[in-house]
């Protein structure tokens, strides 16, 4: 298993902001561990940047289901 750590910028929109979306993320895929570097949040739109450790494979599954969940997701570059 090759572990990975990838900076992504997360922007909630649509009410999604208001959603519990990292808990979930936490309760279907525990072996990813993240970190919230910054974050705004206000009544539209909320924005963070978050580092996501953990195995290559559930890291991309976890971003997908981000995805699914109605979450914008783009790398920091």
């Amino acid at each position: 298993m090759s572990k990975t750590t990838r900076k992504c910028w997360l922007t909630f929109e649509g009410g999604r902001q208001s959603e519990p979306c990292l808990w979930k993320l936490t309760r279907k895929y525990p072996d990813v561990v993240f970190d919230i570097r910054q974050a705004s949040v206000q009544k539209d739109i909320g924005v963070m940047a978050v580092l996501f450790e953990g195995d290559e494979a559930e890291v991309q599954a976890a971003l997908d289901y981000l995805v699914e969940l109605g979450v914008k997701v783009d790398p920091v570059e």
